[in-house]
């Protein structure tokens, strides 16, 4: 059989972003999925909203499971704490059914695309993401100075902040051929994002500038704008970009689901516009494609309802003719659940990776991890996601440890 028994939630407090749920049956075969962002209120969803429902369920029976989880009465078009723990648990059951058939997961969505997959690297560092909460992104978007030091080659933050030449020649280097960075985010805060100033506008050209005058076209690179902008400063910004010619400009708007003014705006730049990782559900995807809202399609396994909304929302984006490309700066397993898409979608044209993490905490919490050569990423082998945790992970003094 493969009745769901219990359910297990693990996060520890050095990495406060990350839960993992643990979804085991009376098999003992056990199914690890991830959320990221709010992970007490996961695990509170998780144990108190739903283990009772959940646990007796038939763990194969994924989409019946996956339609109940997300249409709750609340939280079901935002990327709520309901939706994340329901994202996880999906993404668990996933992870089951692999392990279950003995293939890998992009076999048991439907086989593979593609055997390889480009990958792009997000130029963050080594802490970005992995220690402050949503509320306390400071860190991450404060403008660096040279009181900030470089703590390994991996520093990309503070690396295109200072030379992005440089850190371009680095990364082709190591084969990849495609870089993402946010040179515009420190100039929000002044202004709420509501503006940009001409000197802040030309301040946050030059690292782009720095990219084209060091490697040329041989470089794609792409804009991560965060959701940080009104209408007319992220206007501003994207027909500035037209000069470097960058590949895509990442969430613009704030907020994203704003379609109206995202059609709008991508109508008065030829910048084109990618989102969005903060959007849930194929509902919503399905009207920013309807409206021609979007170049590129976005989208967080861990955030949108996990692998069975995924496939969902990536087969609206190949109806409307649109590649999409998986979220990572998130945590490992979310990593290998957006590999596994990426390689099923036949739209998926990028895994997002950052290689600072894949260098450093990724290895302390996983057990397997991606390997890239020359840019792209290969078929995963092993049963399921490919992935569990360390055990050491549940060892830890700081890690706290939940069942249902």
């Amino acid at each position: 059989m493969a009745i769901i028994t219990t359910l297990r939630t693990i996060r520890v407090e050095q990495y406060p972003n990350c839960i993992w749920v643990e979804v085991e049956t009376d098999d003992g075969l056990v199914g690890l999925g991830e959320a990221w962002r709010g992970a007490a209120a996961i695990e509170a969803v998780v144990h108190s909203e739903l283990a009772d429902w959940l646990i007796g369920q038939d763990a194969r029976r994924i989409e019946f499971i996956s339609r109940t989880l997300l249409t709750p009465y609340l939280g079901f078009h935002s990327a709520s704490a309901e939706v994340r723990a329901a994202s996880a648990v999906d993404i668990a059951l996933w992870d089951l059914f692999g392990k279950r058939a003995g293939i890998p997961v992009y076999e048991a969505l439907g086989g593979a695309s593609r055997t390889s997959l480009p990958v792009y690297n997000t130029c963050s560092g080594y802490s970005f993401n992995a220690s402050s909460s949503a509320y306390d992104s400071g860190n991450a978007r404060r403008v660096i100075t040279d009181a900030d030091g470089m703590r390994g080659p991996y520093d990309d933050q503070i690396a295109f902040t200072r030379d992005a030449g440089k850190l371009a020649e680095s990364l082709l280097a190591e084969g990849y051929r495609v870089m993402k960075i946010w040179p515009f985010d420190p100039y929000a805060k002044t202004t709420q994002g509501m503006w940009i100033s001409d000197e802040d506008l030309q301040a946050g050209m030059e690292p782009f500038r720095k990219i084209r005058a060091a490697v040329g076209n041989q470089m794609e690179v792409m804009c991560e704008l965060h959701s940080l902008w009104s209408v007319p400063a992220a206007r501003r910004i994207c027909q500035a970009l037209e000069e470097v010619d960058v590949f895509w400009a990442e969430d613009p708007l704030c907020k994203m689901d704003d379609v109206e003014q995202l059609r709008d705006l991508r109508a008065g730049t030829r910048t084109p516009i990618c989102g969005s990782e903060t959007l849930s559900s194929a509902p919503v995807f399905r009207r920013l494609l309807a409206e021609q809202a979007v170049d590129y399609a976005m989208l967080d396994l861990g955030w949108c309802g996990g692998l069975t909304e995924g496939r969902k929302i990536a087969a609206l984006a190949e109806s409307f003719n649109i590649p999409i490309a998986p979220h990572d700066c998130t945590g490992p397993v979310q990593l290998w659940a957006g590999l596994h898409l990426g390689m099923y979608a036949p739209t998926a044209m990028f895994q997002e990776v950052v290689r600072a993490n894949l260098a450093t905490w990724y290895q302390d919490l996983a057990d397997a991890l991606p390997q890239i050569d020359g840019g792209r990423v290969g078929l995963p082998e092993r049963p399921g996601l490919g992935v569990e945790l360390r055990p050491e992970v549940k060892l830890r003094p700081d890690a706290i440890i939940r069942e249902s």
